[in-house]
């Protein structure tokens, strides 16, 4: 049996190998708009399985996984256990996997993640819960694995495995290339593995090469799967997983054979998927003007033209009949699209004086207009929206920056260590030099696991902020109009951040009430559920959200731009800032103010290339997609969506 949770969030059951969905899917899933529901449905039927064992006198098994994904499920799992009264002590779990060599105390460890987020807060008993040993002698590795696959089969095999996916589409760390039979062993990592892990590790170099992990055979035996999939970053892969055929260089497709597994996903997550990318292959769609933009820009991509060359037999041999019929020809859907996407670009993001704004993303009143820009790191600003940034100051409008937090946890010790010995060499004996020295102690003698002293990361968020002022008066912003709100949840000296809280609303909220603005720019991750732009985000939408009833918020919109690694699609932009040759110099050297950000960034993500460059790249690739299809020629294009809160 396969689970469904439909719109009502009920669970149903449906009959294995049935699917409602389209003949390009190969294995059962459900979509959802926000993470959080979708994790505490999935908490829900794992608290529903652990409840129904209890009642029999059965002990429950769970195979359990660790990232950033099940997060919230084991959020949702501590709750149910602390309201509801929901009882562990019939459980008994076997996680995924473990990198090797790895100590159980150490905080980049499996043990210490399950600990921290779910083990620590219930009460299941210590003997119950089996977790690979990354301390395990290597020449005893093989009987050890062994022995691990012994003690899941003595409990009768896995009741439930609850997985997330990497972006090499692998399952626990059964990389590409691993066996349909395989079973827990010891593996070497895949290096987008290790890329994708080196922020929590601070760096590639410290991540571990290999580790131990179940078999895909392992993962197979359970009786109920359920992958969860967060953001645009698995995207690509789950398309792959989902609709591609099975294959051992993505380990995740055999789970197409398996007859009780759900991905559960996001809508950023899913996005790539047939009936969400192109739902006109799939059945019959509604056509929106939003859903029919997606498929001109589809199309024009697909059959490589311009918007005004497309005729009615591409339309035709491409599932678009109906878009046709609907419009009548060819001709006029081209032309009424063509001048939509036209209608996008503006030189003036803060709206053009004394113009008809009819046809223009921004108003042109009030022509000189008070703008926030909140930047969830102390360079995200310049990375994201440098030009645009740039531009509006140019153009005579009253530009806030908002830095939400102090990004202090980016600085190298060695960076900080080089300020602290120029402040040593410069400030005369006294009780200032003797601060520098703490400072200088605290980092020398820092040890793996333990979190920077207090006055380490204060010296890391000041030289953040530092940099950050010479940006923004490389762009003539005066400093008061520069605001660091150091938001509580961000300071914890760990990768792991607090929640959201009251404190971090109120001071979005005061900055916003004290502005009043005519525009609100924010950084528009919408699917990163655990990152800092999400919370920094929420924060945003929480604090507008609160204001609305005031009367300045009838004429404050709010826009918001992509970070450092993803852009709009063409057909979600509702701005494009073009930047000329000059401009785009001129962002690239603001972003190089942010120095401790360059060459040897700690966050650098899978991308290995520098900010400056990714930043470029993708405003060039935004400005190539527009002129191929048949719109203005330009060097670079920032984008924007409007966001209705």
């Amino acid at each position: 049996m396969k689970v469904h949770i439909d719109a009502q969030n009920t669970i149903k059951y449906e009959k294995a190998g049935t699917h409602e969905h389209n003949r390009y899917e190969k294995i059962h899933n459900v979509v959802f708009e926000k993470s959080s529901k979708a994790s505490y449905l999935v908490a829900k039927e794992i608290a529903d399985l652990i409840r129904e064992k209890n009642k029999k006198g059965e002990t429950c098994v769970l195979g359990l996984a660790t990232g950033s994904s099940p997060i919230r499920v084991y959020d949702e799992l501590v709750k149910m256990h602390k309201n509801e009264g929901l009882s562990f002590k019939n459980v008994v779990t076997f996680n995924l996997d473990e990198y090797y060599p790895m100590n159980a105390e150490s905080i980049h460890s499996y043990h210490y993640f399950m600990n921290e987020h779910l083990f620590n807060h219930i009460d299941i008993p210590k003997d119950q819960i089996n977790i690979p040993d990354g301390t395990t002698d290597q020449d005893e590795i093989t009987s050890y694995c062994k022995a691990y696959e012994e003690k899941i089969a003595k409990y009768g095999g896995l009741d439930f495995q609850l997985l997330g996916i990497g972006r090499t589409g692998h399952i626990g760390f059964n990389e590409p290339g691993s066996h349909y039979n395989s079973i827990t062993r010891s593996i070497t990592l895949d290096q987008l593995t290790r890329e994708d892990a080196a922020p929590s590790f601070l760096g590639i170099e410290n991540v571990p090469k290999k580790a131990i992990t179940m078999g895909v055979g392992t993962v197979f035996s359970a009786k109920r799967i359920v992958l969860l999939a967060w953001g645009h970053k698995k995207a690509s892969v789950l398309k792959e997983t989902i609709e591609g055929e099975i294959s051992p260089q993505i380990p995740a497709t055999y789970l197409q054979e398996h007859n009780n597994t759900t991905f559960v996903l996001d809508t950023e997550a899913a996005s790539l998927l047939t009936r969400f990318e192109s739902p006109w292959l799939v059945g019959e769609v509604t056509w929106t003007d939003a859903m029919t933009k997606r498929a001109v820009v589809w199309l024009c991509d697909k059959v490589e033209k311009s918007i005004l060359r497309l005729t009615d037999k591409d339309y035709n041999e491409h599932g678009l009949a109906s878009l046709i019929t609907e419009k009548g020809s060819s001709y006029e859907l081209n032309i009424e699209m063509f001048n939509k996407l036209q209608h996008t670009i503006t030189g003036w993001p803060g709206g053009k004086p004394n113009a008809d704004d009819t046809n223009r993303p921004e108003r042109k009143s009030p022509e000189k207009k008070r703008v926030i820009i909140f930047s969830p790191h102390p360079d995200d600003d310049v990375i994201s929206m440098g030009g645009t940034f740039d531009r509006l100051v140019e153009q005579g409008h009253e530009v806030h920056i908002a830095y939400q937090t102090s990004g202090n946890i980016a600085v190298s010790n060695a960076d900080a260590l080089k300020y602290a010995e120029v402040a040593m060499d410069f400030l005369p004996e006294g009780e200032e030099l003797e601060k520098i020295k703490e400072v200088v102690t605290g980092i020398n003698k820092k040890k793996e696991n333990e979190t920077d002293a207090i006055s380490v990361r204060e010296l890391k968020g000041l030289i953040r902020k530092r940099e950050s002022i010479a940006a923004t008066r490389y762009f003539n912003v005066p400093d008061t109009q520069v605001h660091f709100l150091n938001l509580p949840f961000y300071e914890t000296g760990t990768v792991k951040k607090n929640p959201l809280g009251p404190d971090d609303i109120q001071i979005v909220r005061d900055l916003i009430a004290s502005v009043k603005p005519h525009q609100v720019y924010a950084a528009g991750d919408l699917a990163d559920p655990h990152g800092t732009h999400k919370v920094c985000l929420d924060a945003v939408f929480k604090a507008m959200a609160e204001l609305k009833p005031e009367p300045f918020m009838n004429d404050c919109w709010l826009w918001l731009y992509r970070g450092a690694w993803h852009e709009w699609e063409i057909h979600e932009i509702d701005m494009a800032v073009p930047m000329s040759p000059d401009q785009v110099l001129r962002k690239r050297k603001a972003i190089f103010f942010h120095q401790t950000q360059k060459d040897g960034v700690l966050f650098q993500g899978e991308d290995l290339r520098e900010f400056w460059v990714r930043a470029e790249d993708r405003n060039k690739k935004t400005a190539q997609h527009y002129r191929d299809l048949g719109l203005a020629d330009y060097a670079a294009i920032e984008a924007f969506k409007r966001f209705d809160y």
